[in-house]
């Protein structure tokens, strides 16, 4: 049966699905909003709540932005993947249940968890516990080598034009003003940097190419939820197999963004115990930091102009 998620979806379509266990009855759905790429329901019932993502053919938040829908399948594998190892199993929810033709996932409700987007402000602060749990896992999933794990390449080239090209056109239909004054005239000089955005294309072509280890692909605050003794790790739909250098680049990035970066370093270099290319780490340290700063995909950052501008200067050192 094929199925779309909608906030209004009646009841008795939902208690169709054929996951429900005997007795269960559906009482209610809410939305989970938090979801930037797909449509997510808490569906609750007589007996638990289970969680149901549904990919479109478009991102849920910029819905004129259009996305491959087979991510989902994407995401599916990898919790499959992380479930074969007892390290990561715990930090993810299991699949109950899998609808292709609707390109729905049901999975376990790990709960109402916030996530660490508060390190943006100062809300939050990553816990020294914290960061080597997110290294910790790290360190166990970039060991994982899966046979004819989907390259993904429909995503990762999403994932391009928005990382490594759109940021750094001169006219991109995207006024940064609307998110600063005076952010729009400080992007062009990095826009307008010939030498700096050669690098960024050269870099683009690696992230697109087929790498040797799974990686998460999207490892920020946004994915990490807390469960106050523990993390758990979420929205696997950029996975591929590619640099682990990404993954940690973008932590660090956003450990910058959360001015933990020199910490969240140390205990890098301390507690990550796979070989690696540290030069490739900061080059994608550093483009991370850039594109969230003029590319699109914005954080709720509490940065003044200069701020940033200190920022930017400190991503370019990274890149080169």
């Amino acid at each position: 049966m094929k199925f779309t998620l909608e906030n209004e979806s009646p009841i008795d379509q939902i208690q169709a699905l054929d996951c429900w266990m005997e007795g269960e009855i559906i009482i209610g759905v809410s939305d989970v909003n938090d979801s930037n790429m797909n449509k997510v329901l808490r569906i609750h019932t007589n007996q638990r709540s289970v969680i149901a993502k549904q990919s479109r053919p478009f991102v849920r938040k910029f819905p004129q932005i259009p996305a491959p829908i087979e991510r989902i399948q994407t995401e599916k594998r990898y919790y499959e993947e992380i479930q074969k190892e007892s390290e990561l199993a715990g930090f993810s929810p299991r699949i109950l249940a899998w609808y292709p033709e609707s390109y729905l996932l049901i999975t376990e409700d790990l709960g109402e968890l916030g996530d660490f987007s508060g390190i943006y402000s100062g809300e939050k602060k990553l816990q020294t516990n914290q960061i080597q749990e997110l290294i910790s896992y790290l360190n166990k999933l970039h060991q994982l080598q899966p046979v004819d794990f989907p390259d993904n390449l429909s995503m990762r080239e999403l994932n391009h034009v928005h990382i490594f090209h759109f940021p750094f056109q001169e006219e991109n239909g995207f006024n940064l003003n609307t998110i600063q004054d005076g952010l729009q005239e400080l992007s062009l000089a990095y826009k307008k940097d010939q030498e700096l955005k050669d690098r960024i294309t050269e870099l683009g072509k690696r992230y697109l190419q087929k790498g040797k280890v799974l990686i998460h692909g999207d490892y920020y605050p946004g994915s990490w939820m807390n469960a106050d003794d523990s993390i758990k790790i979420i929205d696997h739909e950029f996975s591929f197999l590619g640099d682990a250098e990404f993954d940690l680049g973008v932590f660090l990035a956003h450990g910058d963004f959360g001015n933990q970066g020199n910490e969240v370093e140390t205990q890098l270099k301390s507690n990550y115990n796979i070989p690696l290319d540290w030069n490739l780490v900061q080059a994608y340290r550093g483009i991370e930091i850039m594109r969230r700063l003029i590319g699109i995909a914005q954080l709720p950052l509490k940065l003044n102009l200069s701020q940033k501008e200190a920022l930017l200067n400190k991503a370019k050192t990274y890149l080169f």
